[in-house]
């Protein structure tokens, strides 16, 4: 019996020993850390930048000089580059901001001109230059952001610097018998803007943006100035 029991016993230790040197030899599973979520990009903050792009349209230079004669319109292109600064808000998706800017310009026209008040010539033709040499705007932007990628439909007003500069070719000169008191005019004029565009953040801070406006002189007789204008820039936020 007591040979028996020493047999039990040394039957358990055996296995149980063996159990033990197979668990040794079993490979440790590494351990695996909790995924990490993925970081959501963010628009909220104050951002300041620069731009340049295109503008195109049309333009009546002679409602400078004088807003008595009838509707004339030459076609005006060239380039622009500027400054930004805006501020905006996210909440979800959505994204609301103002921006404002101001651009040097130089979008340019000419042609010839026969100024007339109501279909009545008034003796002079001119070769006259239009030029807008600077276009500032103040806006509301509304878009919607698909992670580092937003984009906007955007409006509000528009201030452009235009001036006319022109030179008799036939009849009577500038200033005679009060046809033209004067040939050369310049000023800021109203307007509105509006646009749609789209910006992509490629660091937490900067992004890259591209833009199309479309702009409309307004309260100046009978002028409906427009220009096309299409902008790329760079933009860090605060």
């Amino acid at each position: 019996m007591n040979d028996m029991k020493k047999f039990i016993v040394g039957a358990a230790f055996a296995a149980v020993s063996s159990s033990c040197v197979l668990a040794a030899d079993l490979p440790v599973q590494a351990y695996k850390s909790a995924p990490v979520a993925a970081q959501v990009y963010n628009w909220t903050g104050l951002y300041v930048g620069v731009n340049g792009g295109y503008g195109w349209g049309s333009q009546d230079p002679l409602t400078l000089v004088s807003n008595r004669f009838d509707r004339t319109s030459f076609n005006i292109n060239g380039g622009m580059l500027g400054g930004t600064v805006g501020a905006q808000i996210q909440q979800g998706y959505v994204v609301l901001g103002l921006e404002g800017d101001l651009d040097w310009a130089n979008v340019k026209g000419s042609g010839i001109s026969i100024p007339a008040i109501a279909g009545i010539g008034q003796g002079i033709t001119l070769n006259i230059a239009s030029d807008i040499s600077a276009v500032g705007t103040a806006r509301a932007r509304a878009g919607v952001a698909m992670n580092n990628w937003l984009f906007y439909v955007t409006g509000g007003a528009a201030f452009v610097k235009s001036s006319a500069n022109g030179t008799s070719i036939v009849g009577v000169p500038c200033g005679a018998l009060g046809v033209l008191p004067n040939c050369t005019a310049s000023a800021w004029r109203p307007g509105i803007a509006a646009g749609v565009g789209m910006e992509y953040g490629f660091t937490p801070n900067w992004s890259l943006k591209g833009e199309y406006l479309y702009t409309q002189v307004v309260g100046a007789g009978a002028s409906t100035d427009k220009l096309n204008i299409f902008r790329g820039g760079i933009n860090y936020r605060f």
